[in-house]
């Protein structure tokens, strides 16, 4: 049995990617679990941490005593949740599923779930380990994104994360202890983006370990085009309008690039007309409030069928991260049949075929981006775009293809 280790479970971009391999390695005739800290909701051999009610608070307050851990050291308040002492975490050694596991899968494992000290009784188990990588945290001394330091390539110390770096701050004390911690165990990395599998090669923790990248898959029958008119109509959407989509709108977090969205749309004015915003995700819509075009938010959206229309009622989807590994905004936008624009940055550019089935802009130039979102609305007349998108993701992120890949990792580790 494999047993998939998540903090979240169908929220965030790595509890969506581990919930959804989870589901296509069933579907494969895989035997796996997946244990969550946080689950979301009901499914097939998917488990929460804690079934009682003093668990879930034991959850939440292991999720607080992190944060507390960093909270004198950070810079400042942007880098609140950009980086993961994992000082604090559950010991979940002797859980059920754990000990009845042949495999343990972790994902993303932060925000109190495990800890260093908890991954190290674990390895203890002596079981195969496979460690998809949803970011950089397991090759850095805590941050998520590096944000330009290259420390980690050879050691983390002097963090720009933290009110006071220095040689031996806490940056340095964890990249020492997952350097005595990696090989005590038998461990394939995963990278879903060739982006982070370069880095893995390269960085000092890792380089060592054996380390693979493939993908993150999505169900290409749930996610596909349907009528667009339709679509609309569901949301209250123009039906006369090019709907510029924009999703998991944390404005604040610089990683995420929305000035640079804004300030495309601005440089845009002059040809604009007829071009309107629609977004959907958790939201400060009062960030919209000066926006140079009209912006339609449809709020946050848990099921699939009312996200598929949403991303079927838009244009396009821009998403203009400065840092990201492989979004699953734009597999599912594209599997939709929705062409992408996008920054020359992290695995974005392996998403999208510049020219072919979207647009892949300069790094940081909201220019760049601008002509991305104008040469997609020209050039997808005839959905010839919306074909090619619609065809990247089912010939490269499919279930079944991206499962096998899977398999063939779990049986080296148990046969190797």
């Amino acid at each position: 049995m494999v047993l998939h280790l998540s903090t979240f479970h169908l929220e965030g971009g790595a509890g969506v990617a581990a919930a959804r391999l989870h589901q296509a390695l069933l579907k494969s005739g895989t035997e796996s679990s997946l244990l969550a800290a946080f689950p979301s909701k009901e499914e097939q051999n998917v488990y929460g941490l804690g079934n009682s009610k003093w668990e879930l608070r034991k959850m939440w307050a292991r999720f607080t005593a992190e944060r507390l851990l960093f909270y004198p050291q950070e810079a400042d308040q942007s880098v609140r949740f950009a980086f993961s002492p994992a000082g604090v975490g559950a010991d979940i050694s002797k859980h059920p599923l754990v000990q009845q596991a042949d495999i343990l899968h972790l994902h993303w494992i932060n925000f109190g779930f495990l800890s260093l000290q908890s991954l190290e009784k674990l390895f203890a188990l002596n079981k195969p380990i496979v460690w998809t990588m949803h970011d950089m945290w397991t090759m850095t001394g805590g941050c998520h994104y590096n944000r330009g330091c290259e420390r980690f390539l050879s050691h983390c110390q002097y963090c720009p994360y933290l009110a006071k770096p220095d040689i031996y701050d806490i940056s340095f004390t964890q990249f020492e202890a997952k350097k005595a911690l990696y090989p005590k165990a038998k461990t394939a990395l995963i990278s879903p983006s060739l982006w982070l599998d370069r880095l893995t090669k390269k960085a000092a923790l890792t380089r060592d370990l054996n380390s693979v990248c493939i993908p993150n898959c999505i169900d290409t029958t749930l996610f596909r085009p349907v009528n667009k008119l339709a679509a609309r109509h569901a949301f209250g959407l123009p039906a006369d309008k090019k709907l510029v989509l924009f999703t998991g709108a944390n404005i604040q977090d610089k990683r995420k690039g929305f000035i640079y969205f804004k300030e495309a749309l601005e440089r845009m004015q002059l040809i604009s007309d007829g071009i309107e915003v629609m977004l959907f995700g958790k939201a400060d819509v009062s960030g919209f409030a000066d926006f140079p075009v009209p912006v339609h938010y449809i709020g946050k959206i848990s099921d699939t069928e009312t996200m598929v229309n949403a991303y079927n009622a838009a244009d396009l989807i821009v998403v203009p991260s400065l840092e990201d590994n492989l979004p699953n905004t734009i597999m599912e936008a594209m599997a939709c049949g929705t062409p992408a624009v996008g920054f020359d940055t992290g695995g974005i550019p392996e998403m999208i075929d510049h020219h072919v089935n979207g647009f892949v802009a300069e790094q940081r130039s909201a220019d760049s981006l601008a002509a991305g979102i104008s040469w997609v609305l020209e050039k997808n007349v005839s959905s010839n775009l919306s074909a090619a998108a619609r065809e990247k993701v089912v010939n490269h992120y499919s279930e079944s293809l991206i499962a096998s890949r899977y398999q063939a990792i779990y049986n080296s580790l148990l046969n190797g």
